[in-house]
C-alpha cells in the first residue's frame, strides 16, 4: 500500500512539473491571445493577470487586418517559404551526400570549414551578403531575400550525419549494380533521411517565416515585406494600441502552428530515430 501511494505521489509530482513547464512555454502565447480578444473596457495589463476576455471580440483582428496590407504580407511570406525551404533542403542534401558517402581529398577539411560557419554570428554576414546581393542586382527583390537562405551549415551538418548512418554496403551494392550517384541520392539517401528532412522543413519554415533582419536590410519596397516586417510596420502605425498589435501577431503565428501540427508526426519520428541512434 505504501509502495503504491509512493508511486502515485511520484507520478502526480511528475505531471505537475510537466504542466508547470508547459504553462511556462505556452503562457506568453495565451496572454498574447487574451490581449487580442479582450474588449476595450477590459484592462490588458493587470495583476494578477486576467486572461479570460469578457466577452471575446474580433474587433482588433479586423483593425490589424485593415491597418496594413496584411494579406499581401502573408502572401509574400508564403512565397518566400514555398521557394526557400525546398531549395534549402535540396541544396543541403546535395552538399551533405558527398561529404558522407564519397571519398575525396579534403573532405574533412571542407566539412570542418562548413561547421566553422555555424559558430559565426549571423550579424557578421549581413554586410558581405548585402554587398554581394547589391553587386549582382538582386537588392530590393524576392531573389535577394531567398538566395542567402538557401545554403545552411546546420542543414548540411544534420543531413551529413544522417547520410553517414546509411550502411556503406548498401551504397556500394547500388554502385556495383550500375546506379549512378544521383540515382543513389534520390532513391536511397532521401528516403532514408525522411524524418530528418521533415525536421529541417519545420526549422526552415519557422526561420523563413520569422525572418526580420535580413529582409529589413535588403528590401526597400514595402509591398515586398514578409509578415514579420509587416508586424513591425503595424507596430509603427498602431503605436500604443496593444490589442491590435497582439491580434496581428496572433494571425501571423497561426500558419506556423498549423504547419507544425501537420508535420508533428514526422518530427517525432525523427526525434525517436535520433534517440535510438
Amino acid at each position: 500500500m505504501i509502495h503504491r501511494l509512493g508511486f502515485y505521489a511520484r507520478r502526480t509530482g511528475m505531471y505537475a512539473l510537466l504542466v508547470a513547464i508547459a504553462l511556462l512555454f505556452v503562457g506568453p502565447f495565451l496572454i498574447l491571445l487574451s490581449a487580442a480578444l479582450k474588449p476595450a473596457g477590459q484592462a490588458v495589463f493587470s495583476f494578477p493577470p486576467d486572461v479570460i476576455p469578457r466577452p471575446p471580440v474580433l474587433t482588433w483582428a479586423e483593425e490589424a487586418w485593415t491597418a496594413i496590407p496584411f494579406l499581401r504580407y502573408l502572401l509574400n511570406s508564403v512565397l518566400l517559404v514555398g521557394v526557400t525551404v525546398p531549395l534549402y533542403i535540396l541544396v543541403s542534401a546535395l552538399c551533405a551526400y558527398p561529404l558522407a558517402q564519397m571519398r575525396f581529398r579534403g573532405r574533412s577539411l571542407i566539412f570542418f570549414a562548413i561547421l566553422a560557419t555555424m559558430f559565426m554570428p549571423g550579424e557578421v554576414m549581413l554586410l558581405p551578403r548585402f554587398l554581394v546581393v547589391s553587386q549582382i542586382g538582386m537588392a530590393d527583390s524576392y531573389l535577394g531575400v531567398i538566395l542567402p537562405g538557401v545554403l545552411s551549415a546546420f542543414g548540411i551538418f544534420l543531413l551529413r550525419q544522417t547520410f553517414a548512418g546509411v550502411p556503406r554496403e548498401v551504397v556500394d551494392a547500388a554502385r556495383t549494380d550500375g546506379c549512378h550517384e544521383l540515382r543513389i541520392f534520390w532513391h536511397i539517401m532521401l528516403p532514408a533521411a525522411r524524418p530528418t528532412l521533415a525536421i529541417l522543413g519545420v526549422f526552415g519554415f519557422i526561420s523563413v517565416w520569422n525572418s526580420f533582419i535580413w529582409p529589413m536590410v535588403v528590401l526597400k519596397d514595402s509591398s515586398l515585406y514578409p509578415i514579420a516586417l509587416g508586424i513591425a510596420y503595424l507596430a509603427g502605425i498602431t503605436g500604443t494600441d496593444v490589442r491590435s498589435l497582439a491580434a496581428g501577431t496572433v494571425i501571423s503565428i497561426l500558419p506556423v502552428i498549423v504547419f507544425f501540427m501537420l508535420m508533428q508526426r514526422h518530427v517525432l519520428e525523427g526525434m525517436r530515430g535520433a534517440v535510438k541512434g
